[in-house]
């Protein structure tokens, strides 16, 4: 996956899916979660470097994300995300993996698990939505008028969501990166597809699920980077409160997209996480 290409399909209830799998396939098997409005492609050097290390890493984008399919009248609301990630794990046949997810991903896996019965190994969460409120005050505008901005001028949408993106990231990104991060919701499709997944964002989701956070079974890490402006970092530690497993890890000088921000630091507490759960008894 040199140049990041999803190159396997699922035909799911929300759309096709894109989706593939690195590192060694008969390691312990980790599924990464992107969040909004990001795609797998976030995960490239995370991905890369647990597969070096041995793991069967899966990736996916979610319906109306990344590569995967965007359509007029598509459900990509959490709770539909939810549904497609738990059909996903039996398409794959992956009855206890382990997940890391960030951001809207967070929300889908701990979805998955408490109301559709998915069973995971551990639980990494990476600044996940998961504790109201929660959302920018764009994030807020655009759910509350998203006709008005599905209308906007192509290149006066394009900075928008570039403007929107870099917001995410504490040092700044890459401009390779941003364009990478952009171009899926950019055109007649990506355009539409923006607005219609912060349309659909909708808090009763998480309200759903988070008075059973008490229940996780799994071992959880929460990583949170320090200087997110998405997504505080006293949600995160907020969220630590409400799991009795939960272990909190900070990450300095990362924001919001912490793949990007830090990759080394998230890379290395992910793996001393994962390998502290696994792998010999899975081999």
């Amino acid at each position: 996956m040199t140049e990041w290409h999803l190159t396997r399909t699922f035909p799911s209830t929300s759309g096709e899916v894109r989706w593939d799998r690195t590192g060694d396939a008969a390691g312990p098997p980790v599924v990464l979660l992107h969040g909004t409005p990001f795609s797998s492609y976030v995960w490239r050097a995370v991905a890369r470097a647990l597969g070096a290390r041995g793991f069967s890493v899966y990736v996916w984008d979610m319906p109306g994300y990344g590569a995967s399919e965007k359509a007029a009248g598509q459900d990509v609301s959490l709770a539909a995300q939810a549904r497609v990630f738990a059909d996903l794990l039996d398409h794959w046949n992956l009855p206890d993996p382990q997940i890391v997810a960030h951001d809207f991903g967070g929300a889908v896996a701990l979805r998955a698990h408490l109301l559709h019965g998915a069973h995971y190994r551990a639980l990494a969460l990476v600044d996940p939505v998961a504790v109201a409120p929660w959302g920018s005050p764009f994030f807020r505008l655009v759910g509350e008028h998203p006709a008005v901005f599905e209308q906007l001028p192509s290149a006066l949408h394009g900075a928008l969501v570039r403007e929107y993106i870099t917001s995410a990231s504490s040092p700044g990104l890459h401009p390779a990166v941003l364009d990478r991060l952009v171009e899926p919701w950019l055109g007649d499709l990506g355009q539409p597809a923006f607005y219609r997944q912060i349309a659909q964002a909708d808090e009763r989701y998480t309200d759903e699920i988070q008075r059973r956070y008490g229940e996780l079974a799994p071992p959880v890490l929460i990583c949170w980077g320090t200087d997110d402006t998405w997504i505080p970092i006293a949600r995160g530690r907020e969220l630590d409160a409400l799991i009795p497993c939960a272990t909190f890890v900070p990450i300095e000088g990362a924001g919001h997209l912490v793949q990007e921000d830090a990759p080394a630091e998230l890379t290395a507490a992910l793996l001393e996480f994962l390998h502290g759960r696994d792998a010999t008894s899975w081999r």
